[in-house]
């Protein structure tokens, strides 16, 4: 094969992707279809609750232009991590809007479906085998570790993706994936070098992030013997040799070194040189094979969350919140306590936005270089059980309203509530409990296929 051509539509399926961007990709004939379904950005409450944190509704707009586009063309078509965190739930909600897409376009084709959610008994096998390692310094994988763990999925490779396409599928819809797998799987199939495969991947993992201005749009990404080059489809967005080299820090903590199952891209070497005011070669990535991991990702519950919202623009205020925050705090312990719920049965938390809101400790500004006329107050409470929370945070929400601050000249509450209820209870909440690399058997091994011819019925009548 001289060129492989690849379509990448958004960054995360259900962000939305302009239809003529589209087009203009699928006039490019592209050899394959894809978008990561999902991250692990938001937060371990997607993977531990099955929920997408993409709506259906948007998910499924994006989705149908993609297959009502490719399989009257025969492009295969990818989706990466379905369903925002790649478990089974919601894999298996990928799959119902596949079937309900494929039932109202008459479409037929063959589907896999790629799990990657592993059971406790595998995990523990792994560990007792002496083969699951911890990552970023976290504790060593213990069979209590595991029995805790509401969900664990390991971010597979590109070779579930070369197996489902050499079993003749059109539609892959996958678990959790490392995010440059499915390109890389494409291009390594088709026989380039494992470095091109994997940096296009790199590339095409968030649509258009790697053109300017940004905007969600489309992104082709070309590969030929010894090179990459990159072009967004839609008509205002371009790639500069700047714009595409500045895409590599992209959730990366070093620019040239990226790890992935088997190997680590080097992009030390790279070149990137402009081919039109819009696209971008890219040459001299190289691939260091090394021992084949699979990174895990596991949550666990740690308790109830409840938090409300409230505002003063009150100067005296203002100027000692501190100190009345540390005072609050004693007056919500005591009286927590005398309900029943000790200090050490929940955790309380101050967000003060207009002061350290947004960096917390890590905040580089002095405190006194900022004059804001209002702060925002988010109090958070955890507990383990639900009741505890919604007591405390009540008793939180009432003392923050309603204590007493030297030079005080305000009668009535010291803080503006913007809703009602105002307490808001966002359930459970969990934690990325397992972060951890495990050596599997094989590549293949944690990641079994499903096959379902999808609409094939209709074909007969």
């Amino acid at each position: 094969m001289e060129e492989l051509r690849l379509l990448s539509t958004t960054p995360i399926l259900g962000y939305g992707f302009p239809q003529a961007a589209f087009e203009a990709g699928l006039a490019r004939n592209p050899h394959l279809i894809g978008a990561d379904g999902g991250s692990s950005d938001p937060g371990p409450y997607y993977l531990a609750s099955g929920e997408s944190f993409c709506s259906r509704m948007a998910t499924k707009r994006d989705f149908k232009l993609m297959l009502a586009a490719a399989i009257p063309r025969g492009i295969p078509v990818v989706i990466s991590t379905c369903g925002g965190a790649g478990g089974d739930p919601h894999l298996q909600m990928m799959v119902d809007l596949t079937r309900e897409i494929a039932s109202e376009e008459n479409l037929s084709f063959k589907l896999a479906i790629i799990h990657s959610e592993l059971s406790k008994d595998t995990l523990i096998e792994y560990v007792n085998a002496g083969k699951v390692r911890p990552m970023y310094g976290l504790p060593a994988m213990t069979p209590e570790l595991i029995e805790s763990a509401v969900r664990v999925v390991g971010a597979m490779g590109p070779e579930p993706y070369i197996a489902a396409l050499d079993a003749g599928a059109q539609v892959i819809l996958s678990g959790r994936s490392t995010d440059p797998a499915p390109w890389a799987a494409m291009a390594i199939r088709a026989g380039f070098s494992p470095a091109l495969g994997w940096y296009a991947g790199k590339m095409l993992e968030c649509g258009s992030e790697p053109a300017l201005p940004k905007r969600e749009g489309c992104l082709l990404a070309t590969i030929r013997e010894d090179s990459v080059e990159l072009e967004p489809m839609h008509p205002d967005q371009r790639c500069t040799p700047n714009s595409v080299a500045y895409f590599a820090l992209h959730e990366n903590s070093s620019p040239i070194h990226h790890h992935e199952p088997g190997g680590m891209l080097d992009t030390s070497e790279c070149s990137f040189d402009a081919v039109s005011d819009r696209a971008v070669r890219i040459s001299g990535m190289q691939w260091r094979p090394a021992p084949y991991t699979i990174k895990l990702e596991g949550v666990e519950a740690r308790g109830y969350r409840v938090i409300t919202l409230c505002a003063t623009r009150d100067p005296v205020l203002q100027a000692q919140l501190d100190r009345y925050l540390t005072r609050s705090r004693e007056i919500i312990d005591e009286k927590a306590s005398a309900f029943g719920a000790p200090a050490d049965s929940y955790e309380l938390n101050f967000r003060v936005y207009g002061q350290n809101g947004v960096m917390g400790e890590r905040e580089p500004l002095a405190r006194d270089q900022r004059h804001p006329h209002e702060t925002a107050i988010v109090v958070e409470v955890v507990a383990a059980e639900r009741e505890t929370a919604k007591a405390v945070l009540a008793i939180a929400r009432t003392t923050v309203l309603h204590s007493e601050f030297p030079g005080r000249l305000c009668k009535e509450g010291n803080m503006a509530i913007p809703f009602s209820p105002s307490d808001l209870d966002l359930g459970q909440v969990y934690r990325f409990s397992i972060c951890h690399l495990l050596e599997p058997d094989h590549a293949l091994s944690l990641f079994p296929i499903q096959y379902e011819e999808i609409g094939v019925h209709h074909a007969h009548h």
